[in-house]
């Protein structure tokens, strides 16, 4: 069973909403997984306060108010497992993309802190992916493409279902014994020590 349920994750009274219409129509929501995202365009020098606040609003008050919303019942029900999509950029330098690459360094933070609050019974763990074919990936220079393909160690871009399956494994039993963690999606580009 499931649906399809919108909201603007950024106003806690759209999420609210949405997350009653969902425990209304599917019952308690034991599994969560939160994916918002924006990147501001034009580099460091075009950055003004407007967009990064709004870049930190999606990104980070985005993956706070659901998690936030359903932390109560999980807690109170003794289970529970929520991750929060984060970035490659929230883990590595990336001055084109300030707003951005600090909004998701602050879900990786965000994740380690819920982790400890929320346990025993409830996990938080997050995925950093790196570029992913997208919609959003087809506007890209061939040759931009081409040359991150290279530098993966896997000589390919990931595809959304490397995330789907990074994210069922995280939520499932399989990974009881993990919480607080973000794991690098990335097909080996960027390697950390």
């Amino acid at each position: 069973d499931g649906g399809i349920y919108q909201a603007d994750v950024a106003a806690a009274p759209e999420v609210d909403r949405m997350i009653s219409a969902v425990e209304s129509d599917l019952g308690p929501i034991d599994m969560l997984v939160t994916s918002a995202g924006i990147m501001e365009a034009g580099g460091y020098e075009n950055l003004d306060l407007e967009t990064f606040r709004r870049v930190m609003r999606v990104n980070v008050e985005g993956t706070f108010l659901p998690v936030m919303a359903v932390k109560d019942g999980m807690i109170s029900r003794g289970r529970g497992s929520i991750v929060c999509i984060s970035s490659i950029a929230g883990l590595r330098s990336r001055p084109r993309v300030i707003a951005y690459s600090t909004s998701k360094a602050a879900v990786i933070g965000f994740v380690r802190s819920c982790a400890g609050a929320f346990g025993p019974n409830v996990r938080v763990n997050g995925i950093a992916p790196g570029l992913i074919r997208t919609d959003m990936t087809e506007s890209m220079e061939p040759e931009i493409l081409a040359g991150m393909e290279q530098e993966a160690f896997v000589k390919r871009l990931g595809v959304p279902e490397d995330i789907s399956g990074a994210a069922l494994f995280l939520l499932s039993d399989e990974a009881a014994f993990v919480s607080g963690q973000t794991f690098v999606v990335d097909g080996g580009r960027v390697t950390l020590p």
